[in-house]
């Protein structure tokens, strides 16, 4: 395969599909026989969808590093932060190893803004990531400085969403 930049993707935004957006790349990625790692912040459903198909796709590890209920932000339980912490050393080692083409850290931008995870952390990873791999960070509130130092950005900008019309989260939709 011939040699390829990695980049630095930021989804953004208010809208519904920033998770979906990076997915649909990892499955791009998978089919071009690349090596994809995602790490989930803030999420720990093992019934999502998402994690029950990569069981299902070569090459795709997902991990979740948080807990199976909402964070309260200026008041995070400490098992939310110990979770972030793991995550985050996950994320370094895995973007350290040189062994993936593509890796996703899933709600990152949200486990800052809420205190979980150092946005000179983030920073950090970037500057870890190795020039071929390409390094996605997805979530909302990103910060002027992530967004910065990103090749591409993304705000999905919600303009209508089922839920208002009182339709509750549905599996194959939302999770």
């Amino acid at each position: 395969m011939e040699s390829k930049k990695g980049l630095v993707l930021v989804y953004t935004g208010n809208g519904k599909g920033k998770t979906t957006a990076a997915l649909g790349l990892a499955l791009r990625a998978i089919g071009h026989g690349e090596k994809v790692y995602m790490i989930q912040f803030m999420k720990g459903n093992p019934d999502y969808g998402e994690v029950q198909a990569t069981k299902y796709l070569p090459g795709f590890q997902l991990v979740q590093k948080g807990r199976d209920c909402f964070v309260k932000k200026g008041n995070p339980d400490p098992e939310d932060l110990e979770l972030a912490k793991e995550g985050l050393e996950l994320a370094r080692e895995v973007i350290a190893s040189d062994q993936y083409d593509l890796v996703i850290l899933d709600e990152i931008n949200v486990a800052v803004d809420y205190g979980l995870v150092r946005e000179e952390d983030v920073l950090s990873l970037i500057d870890l990531k190795p020039e071929r791999t390409t390094l996605v960070l997805t979530g909302r509130y990103a910060t002027e400085k992530l967004m910065e130092k990103a090749d591409m950005v993304s705000e999905v900008r919600e303009i209508k969403h089922h839920y208002k019309k009182g339709i509750a989260a549905q599996p194959g939709i939302e999770y």
